[in-house]
């Protein structure tokens, strides 16, 4: 029997909030405590909104009926249009029938095709925005890791501004900074997955490679810095490092 592998919104969105707790009781002050509420926030938007897009818009899906209707009615009551009685009829009479016939089917199949891509087109902009989000916070979180440079507990190298060597983090701290980073990214990659799981849509797909391959780079970014240090200090960041435990 085939078992389906899926991600599970709630488990994503417990993993948020236990990194949020430990970003808290490590940096209760810093800008990033607000980050890690964020991506909690947009954990749990995922959760609605991918479950809201795999539901039928039935307004659209009472205007599809209603066109239905309104042609199989047409179609019946073409012949009735008729004055003349059957056995008056002549070849034009039924041309013109064949031809009214041949129009309703038309309008009915650009009516069906308007319906159908317009449903699909709503759901697509209000997943695009919510990806618009997850976007955007990745950005934030690189923000935050960028002037997280491993050189100012290192020690700058020779002929560096001044400032570059003021610490502002132990070794230990700086590494566990630019690890939560690294752990917002990877979450907020998964969040964005959410939304084609139950939605086969093409440009969403594209929209959620294009994050996932955005938070992967900047993570890598983080990583060549956890290596520096860990290069300098392997002894001390070896010695405290939290375990880091997902349950998605």
């Amino acid at each position: 029997m085939e078992t389906t592998v899926e991600l599970d919104a709630q488990s994503i969105i417990n993993t948020a909030d236990k990194l949020t707790q430990r970003v808290k009781d490590r940096f209760p002050d810093a800008n990033l405590c607000l980050q890690a509420d964020r991506l909690v926030m947009l954990a749990e938007r995922a959760k609605l909104r991918s479950e809201e897009i795999t539901k039928p818009i039935w307004w659209i899906r009472s205007l599809f009926a209603v066109l239905i209707l309104g042609v199989v009615v047409g179609l019946v009551a073409a012949p009735l249009n008729f004055e003349t009685s059957r056995q008056e009829r002549d070849l034009l009479d039924w041309v013109q029938i064949v031809e009214a016939a041949i129009n309703d089917v038309i309008l009915l199949g650009a009516g069906v095709v308007f319906l159908v891509t317009l449903e699909s087109r709503i759901k697509r902009r209000r997943t695009l925005r919510e990806l618009h989000q997850l976007r955007s916070f990745a950005h934030v979180i690189d923000m935050h890791q960028l002037t997280k440079d491993p050189h100012r507990v290192i020690g700058a190298p020779e002929g560096a501004e001044s400032s570059i060597i003021e610490a502002e983090l132990t070794p230990f701290e700086l590494g566990r900074y630019l690890d939560y980073c690294s752990e917002l990214l990877a979450i907020s990659g998964k969040i964005a997955a959410l939304y084609v799981q139950h939605f086969d849509d093409q440009v969403v797909l594209e929209s959620v490679t294009e994050i996932e391959a955005l938070t992967t780079g900047l993570s890598r970014k983080i990583w060549q810095k956890l290596m520096v240090l860990f290069e300098a200090y392997p002894d001390s960041l070896m010695s405290s490092t939290e375990v880091t435990r997902t349950d998605v």
